[in-house]
């Protein structure tokens, strides 16, 4: 409460200055301009709860050309969801299995029997048939590949493998060489990933 004087009237106070006018906001880039792409998802990866390591590309002609932009845009690869449930491309097993084929044969062809070499060859047969594979460019495929080498010492053999998968989008691929002294045989599961 003011305390008044004898004549009733409170005393004088300055009028306050103006405060100076505040600067406005920059408009925020909208997602349909293709340079604002890449900012818009850095801003809303940043705020985001999950782990997030890679962003799939659009997949749209109006903003194709920004691949080169869009690997540098994100230091860190980040994954986030793309709600997409199937694949872009299927994995083509016959396509597959004429490579694998073409792989074992040139890589056998004057290879005889020895169990210390195999070891690390079947090593080495599953790497360079992984790379092979990987080039077809199946998105979101993981592969299993086995190479086994069998003896041929007059026996019966029987090779199974289960697993859990959808029937629609994942498939395997077995291709085989045989010489007089053994066999070998490759396995390439390729399992799509949502």
């Amino acid at each position: 409460m003011e305390k008044r004087g004898r004549g009733g009237k409170p005393p004088q106070t300055p009028t306050p200055q103006q405060a100076p006018p505040m600067p406005k906001k920059e408009r925020k880039p909208s997602m349909f301009e293709k340079e604002a792409y890449a900012q818009i998802l850095r801003e809303r990866l940043r705020d985001s709860v999950h782990d997030v390591q890679y962003v799939e590309p659009p997949f749209d002609d109006s903003i194709a050309d920004i691949g080169k932009e869009w690997k540098s845009a994100l230091a860190k690869l980040k994954f986030a969801n793309s709600y997409r449930m199937e694949p872009l491309k299927k994995f083509q097993a016959h396509s597959v299995e004429i490579k694998v084929q073409q792989i074992l044969t040139e890589s056998l062809k004057d290879v005889k029997y020895d169990d210390k070499i195999f070891s690390h060859l079947s090593l080495e047969l599953a790497d360079r048939i992984l790379s092979a594979v990987k080039e077809f460019g199946y998105h979101r495929y993981k592969y299993i590949i086995k190479v086994l080498f069998i003896q041929k010492t007059g026996q019966a053999i029987n090779i199974a493998s289960r697993w859990i998968w959808d029937v629609a989008w994942d498939s395997w691929v077995a291709a085989k060489h045989e010489t007089e002294s053994y066999v070998a045989l490759a396995l390439v599961f390729g399992l799509y990933y949502e």
